[in-house]
């Protein structure tokens, strides 16, 4: 049976939530996975934490005590003829440092929130970039590189509202919610029960709501904002081809199209918002009938004073503003919960190839390859490409591939790579079997050309320099020279540090090709992988780079995955692949003298030029 990656768990991750049912379905865990995420990051830095907590309490109880001090106030101005205005004095003073108090602890919480979100949000990002960069080519080759970047970017900023709204907001807010009915209830039990029942039942309905009505629509507009992202990538990142065909206007309709759909998901998520506010104001006007009518009653039968019905008003004020809050509050907690959900599916995610816990860093030597009974298979495919596969490479040899599409080429340069895990037997380089040994070591002795270069929005220079990057001026510009490419560099404006543009957007084919091949020869690895690396050139140029790549290819073992013949005739060996097995094998004249499949392709070849 072919293996099952990791990677496809990770890839039906990404898939978008479809109905709000599919979202109602993953809330719990989700939740909790979620709430595991976060409660990691604020224990980054735990005495901080604390410090940010205590201040938050600190600063909400003198809130909370804020009205009883008004309510006492009020009393002793109207006891003043009795008791004298010292205890107006008193009351006064005690108004005025609970306020003082309140401003001071929330300085602290805002100055120490400041310090510790800034320093989590730059670490946990950074996690994220790391985590998704080791996740399995199959997982970048199935996910939209565009809407990975408003996850990253969206989680970042959801981190800082979710943790900003529960030291500021949503955590005050539930303690006044909660404390200063509790407090009514140990002065009057009638009063207290009522404000108990309306605030209590006020915040079992706000969750209940947010959990269950709000979050599925949340959902499904977050995974249409992703989609916003991946459009956008993919068609500004394909601009030329849109331009080639004319088809601005078809992009313009598809576009518009998923910002409609968006739209739909955006207006559906608001509206259920906006719903949850007649829940919050037919509680307030509940809480206002009930509260100061019942404190009223009281002090007209002598159980409370004017004070008393002053506290019951500004206690109402107090709660009046921090319900109108608290599903705001409630709600902005939801959403950022539900937008950095990705980065905690990251978090959680295992990549498909991982280091060993034991991984040591390869050693290169000549760069002797290995493949021991083999077998392989993608997830994807009925069948393994590869069963019991055995090749042996020797230290400096110059072997080619060759072989229709699909027949194993591509996937024995990726298993060299360690891009895949073989299913049985073991590949090994040097003798070290590459699952032992980092992967990051093992692929700084590859020096890979593609066939389709890719090239960083950075300068040529940076571009050449990137398998060494303390490389000086002298031996990036003696690595051009070999590519053939120093000459048309020095004829750019900028020279070497000219900008290529995403992709290198801004070099030809060919010019691209050869600061890839640059790239590859400042590498100097032991092993070199050319995956056609002259499709791109025209005659003249493939003749001087063919004379550059015969000399970086001296002393070194190289692979060359070939589709033009006329690039391998020199090999040491060629290998003919047919379904994952080799056919034939050996030098081109003897190949061609056989007059089996490489010969007939070597016709074709001969016929097509």
């Amino acid at each position: 049976m072919p293996r099952i990656e990791t990677t496809m768990t990770l890839q039906a991750n990404e898939l978008p939530i479809a109905t709000e049912r599919d979202a109602q379905r993953e809330t719990a865990l989700r939740n909790s996975r979620i709430l595991s995420y976060l409660a990691r990051q604020w224990m980054r830095r735990p005495r901080l934490f604390c410090l940010i907590a205590a201040a938050t309490l600190a600063g909400t109880a003198c809130q909370i005590a804020l009205p009883v001090a008004a309510g006492g106030l009020i009393d002793a101005l109207t006891q003043v003829e009795r008791d004298g205005h010292a205890g107006v004095e008193r009351a006064f003073v005690l108004f005025i440092s609970l306020s003082i108090a309140a401003y001071v602890f929330q300085q602290i919480t805002s100055r120490s929130e400041i310090w510790f979100s800034t320093r989590n949000m730059s670490e946990l990002t950074a996690e994220s970039f790391s985590k998704v960069q080791r996740f399995s080519a199959d997982w970048h080759a199935n996910t939209f590189a565009g809407a990975t970047v408003r996850k990253i970017s969206r989680g970042m900023w959801a981190y800082d509202m979710v943790t900003a709204t529960l030291i500021f907001g949503l955590g005050p807010t539930t303690i006044v919610l909660v404390g200063m009915p509790l407090y009514v209830l140990t002065q009057w039990t009638e009063a207290g029960l009522f404000a108990c029942g309306v605030s209590f039942s006020f915040i079992a309905v706000s969750v209940l709501a947010s959990s269950y009505y709000i979050k599925p629509a949340n959902a499904v507009h977050n995974e249409r904002d992703s989609a916003i992202g991946a459009a956008l990538s993919d068609s500004l990142g394909s601009n030329m081809v849109v331009k080639s065909f004319g088809a601005e206007m078809r992009e313009e309709k598809r576009f518009a199209s998923i910002m409609e759909r968006w739209r739909r998901a955006a207006f559906r998520s608001w509206n259920r918002y906006a719903n949850m506010g007649l829940v919050t104001a037919f509680c307030l006007v509940t809480l206002q009938t009930g509260l100061v009518g019942l404190l009223i009653q009281a002090w007209r039968a002598g159980q409370a004073s004017p004070g008393d019905v002053a506290f019951a008003a500004s206690a109402f004020l107090l709660m009046a503003g921090y319900m109108r809050r608290f599903n705001e509050e409630l709600q902005n907690v939801q959403r950022s919960i539900d937008e950095i959900a990705d980065l905690a599916r990251f978090d959680g995610a295992q990549p498909a190839v991982a280091d060993a816990s034991d991984a040591r860093t390869f050693a290169p030597k000549r760069g002797a390859i290995s493949f021991a009974h083999v077998d392989f298979g993608y997830a994807n495919q009925a069948r393994r490409l590869y069963e019991d596969f055995s090749l042996e490479i020797a230290p400096g040899e110059h072997v080619a591939l060759v072989g229709p599409t699909g027949s194993g080429k591509s996937t024995f340069v990726k298993l060299v790579q360690r891009l895949y895990d073989v299913d049985c037997g073991s590949v090994s380089i040097d003798g070290q079997d590459v699952r032992s040994v980092s992967q990051t070591s093992l692929r700084r002795a590859i020096a890979l050309v593609p066939q389709d270069p890719a090239l960083f929005h950075r300068s040529i220079a940076e571009n050449i320099a990137y398998a060494q990057p303390d490389a000086v001026q002298a031996d990036i510009e003696s690595a051009a020279r070999r590519a053939r490419a120093h000459d048309f560099i020095r004829a750019l404006p900028s020279g070497y540090d000219t900008l290529v543009g995403e992709r290198g957007v801004k070099l030809s084919g060919g010019e691209r090709q050869r600061v890839a091949i640059a790239r590859a020869l400042l590498a100097d690895a032991p092993i070199l992988i050319l995956d056609e690396a002259t499709s791109s050139l025209d005659n003249e140029t493939e003749r001087l780079v063919q004379e550059a790549t015969d000399e970086a290819m001296a002393g070194r073992t190289t692979i060359v995955v070939a589709h033009r013949l006329s690039t391998i005739r020199a090999a040491d060996r060629i290998l003919v692949f047919d379904q994952g097995r080799i056919v034939e094998q050996g030098r081109h004249d003897e190949l061609v003298g056989r007059g089996g499949v490489y010969a007939r392709l070597n016709a074709l070849a001969e016929q097509a030029g």
